[in-house]
């Protein structure tokens, strides 16, 4: 009797733990890096672009235009997908549909394949592209690996698979920061086997890690050298040149 005393005190002991642990996870997950007030502003619709919330999702869609080639984003991880709003405003606005899909407890790995719901959602959409931030592009290729061919293109922003995507039949840009100190440069370009011969490797000079979405610097990396709107800039541009290829 002693014994299963012993062994019901170790197992509410432990289940104990269990509830801490994951109770301070979900918390931690939950308190995602909020947007800057430039984020916030992007996601007001005007003359150039209608910004709706659909099935959770910040769609953005050119007014002057009817896209046929769309982009669907992966926030990066803890990040308010707020966050990416400037940026997915501005592909927008050079007549793209472009689609940010926050994710549950803020982390893409619970997230993988919210993309194919998107797509299922616009079937005007006659070729999509995918990417992410961070863990938000490693989980894109996850989705691309595991959907061949949903999607045409991934766009990596400080990003690189962990997965192969080499012969893959996908077009494919990694855009990164000089100054990135969570997910280093060096990283990023070693990945290059992981992707098809003719992917670009596009470096922002003195952009960082946390300039690739519009919130505070994230914890770890180094300051830029360079303006958020710079890095934006460069960003988009990167991201739309792909785009543009896919209606090719």
């Amino acid at each position: 009797m002693r014994k299963l005393l012993n062994w019901k005190r170790i197992l509410f002991a432990l289940l104990v733990i269990v509830i801490l642990i994951t109770s301070g996870f979900v918390i931690w997950a939950n308190n995602p890096l909020p947007p800057m007030p430039e984020a916030l502003a992007a996601i007001e619709s005007d003359s150039t672009v209608t910004v709706t919330i659909e099935n959770g999702w910040y769609t953005f869609r050119p007014i002057k235009t009817r896209p046929t080639t769309g982009f669907i984003f992966y926030p990066g991880g803890r990040v308010d997908a707020r966050a990416y709003a400037p940026q997915l405003r501005a592909i927008a606005e050079q007549g793209y549909l472009t689609v940010i899909t926050p994710m549950p407890l803020n982390l893409a790995i619970f997230g993988l394949n919210q993309a194919s719901d998107v797509i299922k959602a616009y079937p005007e959409i006659q070729h999509w592209g995918i990417g992410g931030h961070s863990l938000g592009g490693a989980m894109a290729a996850r989705f691309v690996q595991s959907n061949p061919s949903a999607v045409e293109g991934i766009v990596f922003w400080a990003s690189y698979p962990d997965i192969d995507l080499s012969t893959f039949s996908i077009k494919a840009v990694s855009i990164f920061g000089t100054n990135d100190a969570v997910a280093q440069s060096s990283g990023i370009q070693n990945s290059d086997k992981l992707l098809p011969a003719s992917t670009p490797f596009i470096a922002i000079t003195g952009g960082n890690h946390s300039g690739f979405g519009w919130y505070d610097l994230q914890p770890g990396d180094n300051e830029a050298t360079i303006s958020h709107t710079d890095q934006m800039t460069q960003t988009v541009a990167a991201t739309a040149n792909l785009l543009a290829d896919l209606s090719k």
